[in-house]
């Protein structure tokens, strides 16, 4: 099957999924989302069918529907993962579907299971989809998905850190609105200090993402000073230039460029990288690795370089070294026409013509950036020769790319050729601001060359359709962007290149050029009025210019823009209002229903639930009904404005068209009239011209009979030459034959004596030699027998040696001996060491007892003593009691 049949039963498994949920009917859905899978999808939603567009609609409809199953929301997923292969789906998807907050909805209902699969491949897709794409806040789900995204980050589980930090680095490039409300979150403190340590990751592509999530966050704020300082940026440098020329990952390098780049932006981060000493040396490197790098790599290699050549202290740096021949090319290496392979400049070169698929892009922007180079090299007061000889090699490979339009490969291929003539002749006009580098380029571009490709240019848009060259067409204004500006460098050439002014005035007349002219003149851009201004005051010197055409297509370009303005200015009222009628019936229904329901409700309130359920579904059926026909007429209105958009279009058309058909009638008429007078005065001058040709009858005849003789004359000279040529060649051989000789007899003499004198050298030194060699074998006798002499002191010495080494074990014995009884020795000193130590705290204990004791005892002396005393009191006073009684007996 093909393609479109295997979508039409896409459709249909999806209508019949919706219309019963069944498992069968999953599971035929399923397989042919496998089935188209399989197939292959490249540019199926940016080739304009309606077909794939309403079966995308339909799976991001089964994608973010709660109740699909895991599975199949994991197949439509890969499904849309594999849609998304170029840039014009990825915008199709963001912009028509809503693809991005779906997503976040089926991770929002996923959100305590964050290691299932399909959340990982909703995040993969995320990064993808949301890669320099700004995401509004107001989107739905964004926010819980940036919750979501910093709970996962602080998780710190593996599987998920990389893919959470890819997304978040997309949602804060470049928003402020996420950035706000990151910052204004309660935990934004601990994610701060989570993406610091993640700074000493193992892995690149973690650190890449940190950095570049920190730079969005803080870059302006006293953290981002802080972490972006003179010794870390440094660091970030060198980071980056190593991950570009080392290899690390497509990805890895695509955001360490958006870092490099985003770092850029602030000039004091930009001022360190022009102080930066290895600079020129990084570059070399980028630039030698560029012609190995895979198309999309290459394309971000160059978006960096684009980025630092809007850095005013970068750019003498970046030309001196793309400019800079490395070595001194190899005689006989390079031609005329070629660079050498002695500049960094090369790898930009060889991406102009490559052939790998998907290089378009990187060529562009090679333009583009040598463009920016030359302009800065052609600023000096004297253009160096390395830029000349870079110059001379690069135009020829750049006249080539002007080359190859083929209007049956589609508008696709025109596109992209204008857009490469555009980029071409802007670069060959940048070269033409200075005398030397114009004259280079007059010698490759010539008048003929520079015609033919205006002549192709404008049958390629007069050529296809009358919308061709309508000003609401992309394609039109591309091929008079490219149409402009070939005629610009006929104008800065017609000076110096022959024809090229005839050919260049001849164009302005052709009434072809009236339509890129007019969409310049008013266009929105300064660039293009400017251009169209300046051929229009070229124009204007001549007298068969259109000057009226020229002025209806201008008149009809501005009513189409005046149109296009009114009619998006109702489109977006459409939009936001809906139609009066359909507002005024659906709200009079509407209040209808209520007081109807309201007063069914007091009237019957003893009835069931189950009848007042009944007739509200019937309401909500009513509903629905008029919601889908409101959304009808929406629609309706929308494709009638938009036809009628069409048709004021047609009509300007239609309107331009006549005017030139009339224009160019009221010429043909002149020209008529002008061939009749012609034809009149050539049949006067025919009649004067028979005269005149019967009369060089007769002179032609005796011309004849004179050439004739002179016939004869010459074959007899000619032989005669003949002879004379022989005779000199055999004079001229003999000759050189003579010289020849006498040159190899003059050089075998030089030899011979040459060949004397080197065999009297080699017998002298011969002699020499042999006396040498003499003296040297009585040298070796002498040597010989002080050897003899020497060996018998060695054995000598041997065994002297062996007498000390006996000897010398004999005192290691010994020696082991006495240690093993100093070892001896050492343990009982360490053991009356420890009795005496055990000694001296019992003497120290048995000291403080006897104090102890002494102090008792003294105690105990003190208290006798005053018993003592008492006792002697006693006594005393008993002794004299008993006298006094004795004197009173």
């Amino acid at each position: 099957m093909d393609m479109t049949t295997y979508l039409k039963s896409l459709m249909l498994a999806m209508r019949q999924y919706r219309d019963g949920r069944t498992a069968q009917n999953a599971t035929q859905l399923q397989k042919l989302v496998k089935e188209v899978s399989g197939l292959k999808c490249d540019q199926l939603l940016s080739s304009g069918q309606v077909m794939p567009r309403e079966c995308v609609r339909g799976l991001v409809e089964l994608a973010g529907n709660p109740d699909t199953s895991p599975t199949l929301t994991s197949s439509v997923i890969s499904l849309l993962a594999q849609l998304a292969c170029d840039d014009d789906s990825l915008e199709i998807l963001n912009s028509r579907y809503n693809l991005t907050s779906t997503l976040a909805s089926v991770v929002h209902c996923r959100r305590a299971s964050p290691e299932e699969p399909l959340v990982l491949q909703c995040l993969q897709l995320l990064q993808k989809l949301t890669y320099n794409t700004r995401v509004f806040q107001s989107s739905n789900y964004i926010h819980e998905l940036v919750a979501f995204l910093m709970t996962n980050i602080q998780s710190h589980r593996d599987d998920i850190i990389v893919p959470c930090l890819g997304l978040m680095v997309n949602l804060c490039r470049d928003n402020r609105c996420v950035q706000r409300h990151i910052k204004s979150l309660d935990n934004v403190k601990t994610f701060y200090r989570t993406l610091l340590d993640f700074l000493d990751h193992n892995s690149l592509t973690v650190v890449v993402f940190t950095l570049s999530i920190l730079a969005s966050l803080t870059l302006n704020e006293k953290v981002g000073e802080k972490l972006f300082d003179a010794t870390n940026i440094i660091q970030t440098f060198q980071l980056v230039f190593n991950i570009i020329v080392n290899g690390d990952g497509t990805l890895t390098l695509k955001y360490s460029v958006d870092l490099l780049v985003d770092l850029l932006k602030n000039a004091k981060i930009a001022e360190y990288l022009t102080r930066y000493q290895h600079f020129s040396a990084c570059v070399s490197k980028v630039l030698g690795v560029l012609q190995s790098k895979d198309p999309d790599s290459a394309a971000k290699v160059l978006e960096l370089l684009l980025a630092m050549c809007s850095v005013g202290g970068l750019r003498p740096l970046l030309c001196h070294v793309v400019f800079r021949p490395l070595a001194a090319p190899k005689l006989g290496a390079t031609g005329p026409g070629q660079l050498g392979g002695a500049s960094p400049g090369l790898a930009l070169v060889l991406w102009l013509s490559s052939p790998v698929e998907g290089a378009e892009a990187c060529s562009l922007q090679v333009l583009q950036l040598l463009n920016e180079l030359l302009e800065e090299a052609l600023e000096a007061d004297s253009v160096s020769e390395c830029v000349l000889s870079f110059v001379g090699g690069l135009l020829p490979p750049l006249l080539g790319l002007l080359s190859g339009l083929d209007p049956s490969l589609g508008d696709a291929h025109l596109r992209k050729h204008c857009h490469r003539v555009t980029h071409v002749t802007s670069l060959l006009l940048a070269l033409c601001a200075e005398d030397s580098t114009r004259s280079l380029v007059s010698h490759q571009v010539s008048a003929h060359f520079a015609l033919s490709q205006v002549e192709a240019l404008l049958s390629c848009c007069h050529g296809n359709s009358p919308l061709a060259c309508s000003p609401g067409d992309g394609l039109s204004q591309v091929c008079a962007d490219a149409l402009l500006k070939t005629l610009e460098l006929m104008s800065k050439l017609r000076q110096q290149v022959e024809d090229m002014e005839t050919s260049f005035y001849r164009m302005l007349q052709d009434q072809r050029m009236v339509t890129p002219l007019s969409l310049a003149l008013t266009s929105h851009h300064r660039e293009r009025v400017q251009s169209g201004l300046s051929l229009l005051f070229e124009a204007t010197l001549i007298p068969d210019f259109p000057s009226l055409l020229l002025g209806e297509s201008m008149a009809a370009n501005n009513a189409f823009h005046m149109r296009e303005a009114e009619l998006s200015v109702k489109r977006v009222a459409v939009q936001e209002v809906p139609p009066s009628s359909t507002l005024d019936c659906s709200s009079r229904s509407i209040h209808s229903l209520v007081d109807r329901i309201q007063n069914g409700l007091e009237l019957q309130e003893n009835l069931k639930d189950s009848h007042v359920s009944q007739i509200i579904d019937v309401y909500e059926q009513k509903l629905s009904a008029f919601a889908s026909k409101e959304s009808c007429l929406q629609d309706l209105l929308e494709a009638k404005a938009l036809a009628l958009s069409q048709a004021d279009r047609l009509i300007a058309q239609y309107l331009l068209e006549r005017a030139q058909a009339e224009a160019e009638a009221c010429e043909l008429g002149s020209l008529l009239k002008e061939a009749e007078r012609r034809c009149e005065d050539l049949q006067g001058e025919l009649a004067n011209q028979a005269l005149e040709a019967e009369l060089s009858k007769a002179d032609i005849k005796e011309l004849l009979q004179h050439n004739a003789r002179l016939q004869q004359d010459s074959e007899s000279h000619q032989v005669l030459k003949g002879g004379y040529n022989a005779l000199l060649n055999r004079f001229n051989e003999s000759e050189r034959l003579l010289k020849e000789l006498q040159a190899a007899h003059v050089s075998l003499t030089k030899q011979s004596d040459a060949l004397r004198r080197n065999h009297q050298a080699l017998q002298e030194q011969h002699q020499k030699t042999a006396s040498g060699l003499q003296e040297k074998e009585e040298e070796v006798r002498g040597l010989r027998s002080d050897l003899q002499q020497r060996d018998s002191d060695i054995a000598g010495l041997r065994a002297d040696l062996r007498v000390q080494d006996e000897k010398l074990q004999e005192k290691d014995r010994e020696k082991r001996d006495l240690e093993e009884t100093v070892d001896v020795l050492r343990k009982e000193l360490n053991k009356t060491e420890q009795a005496r130590k055990e000694a001296s705290i019992k003497a120290s204990s048995l000291e403080m007892k006897k104090s102890q004791l002494e102090a008792r005892l003294k105690q105990k002396e003190d208290e006798l003593s005053k018993h003592s005393s008492m006792i002697a009191m006693i006594h005393s006073l008993s002794a004299e009691a008993k006298s006094d009684v004795n004197l009173s007996l």
